[in-house]
């Protein structure tokens, strides 16, 4: 079958989702590093764009897990349509740019399975969904991941603190992990991209096997993954700077040793999940570090608030997202006027949201204004012992 319009709007479509995926995240691997001072803000999303880029092409597990596992297709499956998975597309991109609007770090991942699970149950009845799968591979790892890497980032913390202990007269060695950050925040930006690039790959070999193009259970084409890299790489290099203040300074005052065991517990547990194939949120890996680091530090504190509010909005990704595409499904399932007229609405809201944002501009300038006495405070330190005033006196 040859390629029609709705397929390749689905692949345009997808891209532009892996694209706002890219600025949604780029504060997972880069929010900590330049709260600390450890990189300037634009070198920052600029090494984190070449390392998604690189991280893109080293492993396809995740986007098996969505091409052939979470939405049933071809032999013994329901096949899903195109129209199914534009309108999940679109459910993906505007829960993604809402939450982006209010500095959010919601998950992209779950706004993407979301839509399309959405989407699916309205264009092909609730058999279309493999429950084990989504369970499996998106809900438990949803539940476990962030819990887990805070408790890493927790210990590594305490770890980091207690081997470099302040001692009167002398340098305390917790400005090298200025320099650590580097590494721990460039491994995060490469694990980010073994994860959720693969994501857009899965959706774009989905949609390719339903339209016929490929054999079902296939894997990304070559042409496939190296299109995400890159929409995934120029996204990450726009920044996202909403959300890299709210990991950057909004949970926590981020010193460089607690964000180096930030970064380092979030690159080890997303590596795993890669390999294992589970598409968890590296959102929800990144901010559960961050808060596991808070907590490590003594005399840190945890702003609760901001916490409730990003836990709240992971709750409320995944069917926020899902009602979206469903409702955009119903509207894209009236044929081609339908589909224009979902395309339409996506745009206007797209559009209307970049407009409102620019009442409040964030960029690289102002998103961590106020964060230099916390990145100060990271450089050496020497104690020195002050003489009470009696003892001057009794000199005298």
């Amino acid at each position: 079958m040859e390629f029609t319009l709705i397929v390749v709007l689905v692949i345009a479509l997808a891209l532009f989702f892996d694209f706002t995926n890219g600025f949604h995240d780029t504060a997972n691997a880069m929010a900590t590093p330049i709260a600390t001072g450890a990189m300037r803000p634009k070198v920052a999303v600029a090494v984190a764009a070449v390392l998604n880029l690189v991280g893109a092409f080293l492993s396809t597990e995740v986007a098996k897990t969505i091409s052939s596992g979470l939405i049933k297709e071809g032999s013994g499956g329901v096949l899903i349509t195109p129209t199914m998975i534009f309108a999940g597309l679109v459910g993906a991109i505007i829960w993604n740019l809402i939450t982006w609007l209010y500095g959010l770090p919601s998950s992209s991942s779950h706004a993407l399975f979301g839509g399309l699970i959405g989407a699916a149950i309205v264009g092909a009845g609730f058999g279309s969904v493999d429950y084990v799968v989504l369970l499996d591979k998106v809900i438990l790892p949803a539940a476990l991941a962030p819990i887990t890497a805070g408790f890493v980032a927790y210990c590594a913390t305490k770890l980091a603190y207690a081997i470099t202990r302040r001692y009167d007269g002398l340098p305390d060695g917790r400005a090298g992990f200025r320099f650590a950050q580097i590494f721990s925040s460039s491994l995060v930006a490469l694990a980010h991209g073994t994860n959720d690039a693969q994501k857009t790959m899965g959706v774009i070999t989905l949609v390719l096997i339903s339209a016929g193009v490929l054999s079902p259970g296939s894997n990304p084409p070559v042409l496939v993954i190296t299109a995400c890299a890159l929409a995934i790489a120029i996204g990450t290099y726009t920044g996202g700077w909403r959300i890299i203040r709210t990991l950057g300074k909004g949970l926590t005052d981020v010193k460089p040793a607690q964000g180096f065991a930030a970064e380092t517990s979030t690159a080890a547990t997303i590596l795993a999940s890669s390999h294992l194939g589970f598409a968890l949120s590296t959102t929800q890996v990144a901010s559960g570090s961050v808060i596991g680091s808070g907590l490590g530090r003594r005399g840190s504190s945890v702003r609760w608030g901001t916490a409730g509010r990003i836990g709240l909005g992971w709750l409320m990704t995944l069917p926020a997202a899902a009602i979206v595409g469903a409702i955009t499904a119903l509207i894209g399932l009236l044929g081609p006027v339908g589909v224009i007229i979902d395309l339409v609405i996506a745009v206007g809201v797209i559009v209307l949201i970049f407009v409102i944002s620019k009442r409040n501009n964030v960029d690289a300038r102002n998103a961590l204004e106020g964060v230099s006495e916390v990145a100060e405070s990271g450089r050496v330190v020497k104690i020195r012992k002050v003489k009470p005033k009696n003892a001057r006196r009794d000199a005298a």
